[in-house]
């Protein structure tokens, strides 16, 4: 696989799949005295979390360990051998320059080059003393050169002088890719005024012995940030070691692709005065080589060097659970309302100890899945951790000890010379703007949206021709919907799938099928959706976002959805709403019903495009429609529709100014639905599954005293029930986080197609791609309106659940169940080989992946 430790794509391994975590945790004076006894301590807690972290095979490399420290200006005062401003008025980065003498070279002169070009002074260069006898081989072979670049910029210092330094930081980082020299190559652990870091792939008992400078007595500061990494089901590098800029966590961002396609669409629309005409420098915000966690810090980096406060920025991308049966005060629930229509969460388990040099905090996500236990002492220390006892205390000097709750924060200011408490932090961030009036004046909620549904209206002659373009068989309408309209729950099935994979299936699977939702790597213990029914939230905000930089009243000019599955009745109110600055496109999601090659690719195209239109044109919601599906018409498959346009305004940077909502005949399970909202989708309305229990009941599929309205209903409970499984599969509370986050892997299609429709999903394994699509609609479309059919009036019986004559193959056969309970019953081992050559003979009639393969004795 080539070198096992670097974050550049090799064969099966991809850097976008980076997840990271493991011990975190800091110490500092509340008071923000300097002494060389808060590093020792830092050091001291990193060794306590060392069983946190991981070693490679040479015993010795370490995934990574880190430490964020206060800006040692009596340190470098005495080191280096040129003359420095007074302290706050220079900046000083820690570079990981290429071992490669030739790229040192380039990466040196670029850095010198760009200094001088954004209007800084070099003021001197200092090499990182370094004992590398005591890493392991892999380290070794991949350590960095490093160097420590100190700047001036004329009489800047504080905040515009931190502002200066992350432009120029990006400006650096940007520049170096452009000229080859990727994130391995090149990498800035830090520059600034405030704070340096200090990290890299050790252990955490190599720290000091290969960081010499943190054992000098002179080496001072007020707060140290530690973390000890293990790279859950990833490899390690030097660069993705924490501490990052501004944090470490514990945990991992389970939205990641959400966040990260978000993030790059907003960059379109990022304005602020603190960067001005600078902005254009900062962007990519989030660096695509880091993992969740850097671009996590990549983020909350960005919005604080933006202008919120550290503790605002963490209460935007880690909300705490605020439902309407959650006791909070009224103005901290409309203030992460409002936000919620800002940005979306950051989901997945999480501690997260932060810093901007000054202050220093914690806090953990809404489900409080990560330790954070804190101790503070009379001497006026603080220290926080993954795990309680990582600092020896004498038990005198201790005045509090606590831990973190769900979705709570503490924050020490080192300036102001004391610890405050999450009522404290959160009652003084939520007054910053009249946020709750915003809100009420104009957040868009329709009046009679999600109400008692009214009787669908079903065009009978019309209705089976429908059934069967959309792929609907007797299994989808008996064994799905009507089990699902009469309990209000998903029905449930035995372990195990005997059916072929869709890329082997002889039938027209729906592209659903071929994708697989993934599970969370390290969400543990799993979140129960029943349970934590409190911070589990299907609420979202549908519509235009605005600049993420600045907070206005037009912000939050969106609608609220209580959940994402509508009824005939809320998509009529949509659509016909007539609300000032919230204008609603219908977008036809059909194509030409024809034979011609291309044809489904061109109407792709063509709909991503006229979206776009739309979008241009001021559209706060654009509604995606299968209505129009006729016997000249085939739909164009919603999932392929949605991912289209999806990824065309995520290119264009124009995915945040609308909101996408799926009406479609072809929705009905709730793996369809999760598909769909996990590539954006804001909402889906399935209008035929509504008028088939219409069909059902009155064919008597459902009993005589469920009402037809009541029967939708259950179908809708059991739908937002599926949902929240599935999202707590993934670690997910909110399906603000969930919607765009293409939390799936795609088995059997081909990689072009994935590429352009469902871009940034895992797909390991190609297969069929648009002209066979095509084909398998066109084949639905045809059946359905050939007039010749005697079986138009009805649909297949299908066969994907239960064995049927005609329908879907099954590894367990008929022939081969009865053969193998006869040989079980009379014990004939004849029989038996019988049996098993069935078995392997369907396995290889390809109906399997394994079955394809052939092993080599």
């Amino acid at each position: 696989m080539g070198n096992f430790y670097s974050v550049r794509k090799d064969g099966l391994y991809d850097p976008s799949l980076e997840h990271d975590a493991c011990g975190v945790g800091f110490v500092a004076h509340i008071k923000g005295e300097q002494s060389h006894s808060i590093v020792k301590e830092g050091v001291q807690i990193l060794a306590n979390l060392e069983h946190r972290g991981a070693v490679a095979g040479d015993k010795k490399t370490g995934d990574g360990a880190g430490m964020l420290l206060q800006m040692p200006d009596k340190f470098f005062r005495k080191t280096v051998d040129f003359k420095l401003p007074e302290a706050g008025a220079y900046g000083a980065g820690m570079f990981f320059f290429p071992a490669d003498k030739d790229k040192q070279k380039q990466a040196l002169k670029l850095t010198k080059d760009l200094i001088k070009k954004e209007g800084f002074k070099l003021l001197g260069i200092r090499e990182v003393p370094a004992d590398s006898s005591c890493l392991g081989e892999f380290a070794l072979k991949d350590m960095p050169e490093m160097k420590q670049i100190f700047v001036s910029k004329g009489d800047l210092s504080g905040d515009e002088l931190e502002n200066r330094l992350y432009v120029l930081r990006k400006a650096l980082e940007n520049t170096a890719l452009d000229q080859g020299l990727d994130f391995i190559d090149f990498y800035v652990c830090s520059f600034s005024s405030r704070t340096m870091i200090y990290k890299g792939m050790f252990t955490s008992a190599q720290f000091t012995a290969f960081f010499q400078d943190l054992a000098d007595p002179d080496f001072e500061s007020a707060i140290a940030l530690v973390h000890q990494r293990y790279s859950t089901n990833t490899f390690p590098s030097w660069p993705l070691a924490q501490p990052f800029r501004y944090l470490a966590h514990n945990g991992e961002i389970n939205t990641l692709r959400r966040n990260r396609n978000n993030m790059r669409a907003r960059e379109t629309t990022l304005a602020s005065p603190v960067f001005g005409d600078d902005i254009s420098k900062i962007v990519p915000v989030i660096n695509s080589e880091g993992s969740d966690s850097a671009a996590f810090d990549n983020v909350f980096e960005l919005l604080q060097r933006g202008g919120r406060r550290i503790e605002h920025s963490m209460m935007m991308m880690i909300p705490e659970a605020f439902g309407a049966a959650y006791h909070m005060s009224q103005d901290k629930k409309l203030f992460y309302e409002y936000h919620a229509s800002i940005m979306e969460p950051w989901d997945g388990p999480a501690a997260m100890a932060f810093t901007d040099g000054l202050k220093i905090g914690a806090t953990l996500d809404r489900n409080g899945l990560r330790p954070g236990r804190y101790t503070i002492t009379r001497s006026n220390k603080i220290v926080m951790a993954s795990e309680t006892g990582v600092i020896d205390i004498d038990p005198e000097d201790v005045l509090e000890k606590g831990r973190l709750a769900p979705g709570k924060m503490i924050l020490v200011d080192t300036v102001e010379g004391r610890v405050l408490k999450d009522n404290q932090i959160k009652s003084s961030i939520i007054r910053t703007k009249p946020y709750r009036r915003w809100l009420e004046e104009n957040k868009i909620e329709l009046s009679g949206l999600f109400g008692h549904p009214t009787p669908v209206t079903v065009d009978r002659e019309s209705l089976y021709e429908r059934m069967r373009a959309f792929g609907y068989t007797q299994e989808d309408l008996k064994t799905i919907i009507a089990s699902m309209a009469k309990n209000a729950q998903e029905p449930i099935g035995s372990m195990g799938n005997d059916s072929p994979v869709p890329v082997l299936s002889e039938k027209s699977p729906l592209l659903y099928d071929f994708f697989r939702q993934l599970f969370a790597q390290v969400t543990n213990p799993p979140v129960d959706p029943y349970r934590e029914s409190l911070v589990m939230s299907l609420m979202s905000f549908v519509g235009k976002e605005h600049n993420l930089l600045d907070e206005t009243p037009e912000h939050c000019r969106q609608l609220k959805l209580a959940h994402p599955i509508l009824t005939n009745d809320d998509l009529i109110k949509i659509r016909n709403s007539k609300i000032d600055g919230f204008d609603v496109y219908t977008v036809p999601m059909v194509f030409e019903a024809s034979q011609e090659k291309d044809s489904l690719k061109k109407a792709l195209d063509a709909l991503a495009l006229e979206v776009e239109k739309k979008v241009d044109a001021g559209a706060s919601l654009v509604i995606l429609s299968d209505r129009d599906v006729n016997d000249a018409n085939a739909p164009i498959p919603a999932m392929l529709a949605m991912g289209a346009v999806h990824n065309h305004l995520v290119s264009k940077g124009k995915r945040h100014l609308t909101g996408i909502i799926i009406e479609s005949g072809e929705v009905r399970e709730v793996h369809h639905f999760a598909c769909l909202i996990g590539y954006g989708a804001s909402g889906v309305n399935p209008y035929l599954v509504f008028e088939s229990i219409n069909e059902l009941q009155a064919n008597g599929y459902l009993p005589e005293e469920l009402r037809e309205e009541d029967a939708i209903l259950h179908y809708i409970t059991a739908v937002k029930k599926g949902l929240l499984k599935i999202m707590s599969k993934m670690g997910i509370s909110t399906i603000r986080s969930y919607r765009g986050a293409q939390i799936f892997e795609i088995v059997g299609l081909e990689k072009g197609m994935v590429d352009k429709y469902f871009h940034d999903t895992s797909s390991r394994i190609s297969g069929i791609g648009l002209d066979e699509i095509q084909m398998d609609v066109m084949k639905r479309h045809t059946c359905a309106y050939d007039e010749k059919d005697a079986l138009r009036d009805t649909v297949e019986s299908g066969g994907k659940y239960n064995f049927r004559k005609g329908g879907e193959k099954h590894l367990f056969s008929a022939e081969a169940i009865v053969t193998m309970q006869k040989a079980v019953r009379t014990g004939d081992y004849k029989l038996f080989k019988k049996y098993s050559d069935e078995i392997n003979d369907i396995s290889k009639n390809l109906s399997t992946l394994r079955g394809l393969f052939t092993l080599k004795g």
